[in-house]
C-alpha cells in the first residue's frame, strides 16, 4: 500500500524557524537578577525551552499565584521583544522547504507557546510573516504543549489527518506534544542533542530544513 502523501507541514517557532533561544535565557536572567538569581544553559533546555510561561513560573518561583507572575511574565516577554533586530536570519532551508509545500498545494501552521505578539514579531523579523496558512497560540487554548492539543487544533483548523502531517520542533515538551498528536516528527538539533530528542519521542534528528532525512520523508 502507497505511503499518505505528506501535504500539511505544522513548525514549532522559538528554535525551530528561527534561533532565538539565547534572547530568551537572557531575557530570563535579566528578570531573575533581581532575586541575585540566574540560570545556567542546562536550566533553560530542561525546564523553560517549549514550556508555557505558566509552567516556567511555577518552576522558577513555586506557589507564586499567577496574579503575580503575570506582569513579570510580560516584562519577560517585553525584553525579548526589544532584543529582536529588524531582520532575524530563518533556519537554513525554511524557505526551499516554504517554496516546495506551496509547489504541492500543501497546508502550513505555526504551533507555538509563544504569546502572540512575540509569534507575529519574530515571523516578521525573520521575514517569514504570511507565508503559514495559520498560527496556533497555546497559551489560548485548554491546553498548551507538551500536551497534543495544540498538534490536534492546527490538523484540525487545516482540515488534514496526522498521517498527512509532518512536525518540527526542538524542545523535549514541543517533541513530546506533536508526536503524541501522532503526527511523525522531526527534532531539531540545536538547543538539545539527538539522545533528548528522541527520548521526548522524535521519529527523525536533522539540523535545519536542508537535512536529508526531510527530504527523503516527503518525497514518499
Amino acid at each position: 500500500m502507497a505511503n499518505t502523501p505528506i501535504t500539511h507541514f505544522l513548525f514549532d517557532l522559538d528554535g525551530t524557524l528561527m534561533d532565538s533561544d539565547a534572547l530568551h535565557h537572557a531575557a530570563f536572567n535579566t528578570i531573575l537578577s533581581r532575586w541575585n538569581r540566574s540560570v545556567d544553559v542546562e536550566y533553560y533546555k530542561t525546564h523553560i525551552m517549549g514550556a508555557s510561561n505558566a509552567m516556567i513560573f511555577d518552576h522558577l518561583f513555586p506557589g507564586m499565584p499567577a496574579s503575580e507572575y503575570q506582569p513579570l511574565a510580560e516584562e519577560k516577554e517585553q525584553l525579548f521583544r526589544s532584543q529582536l533586530d529588524q531582520q532575524v536570519a530563518p533556519t537554513p532551508g525554511i524557505e526551499r522547504l516554504l517554496d516546495h509545500i506551496a509547489r504541492i498545494g500543501g497546508r502550513t501552521a505555526v504551533v507555538t507557546n509563544a504569546p502572540r505578539a512575540n509569534a507575529e514579531l519574530m515571523l516578521k523579523a525573520t521575514g517569514l510573516a504570511g507565508r503559514f496558512d495559520t498560527l496556533v497560540i497555546g497559551d489560548e487554548l485548554e491546553r498548551a504543549k507538551p500536551d497534543p492539543l495544540p498538534y490536534l487544533t492546527a490538523l484540525q483548523l487545516l482540515g488534514g489527518t496526522p498521517e498527512q502531517a509532518v512536525a518540527f520542533e526542538d524542545s523535549s515538551s514541543g517533541v513530546k506534544a506533536a508526536s503524541s498528536a501522532q503526527v511523525w516528527t522531526f527534532g531539531m538539533l540545536g538547543g538539545l542533542d539527538e539522545a533528548r530528542l528522541r527520548a521526548a519521542g522524535a521519529h527523525a534528528v536533522i539540523r535545519d530544513f536542508n537535512g536529508q532525512a526531510l527530504w527523503d520523508k516527503i518525497a514518499g
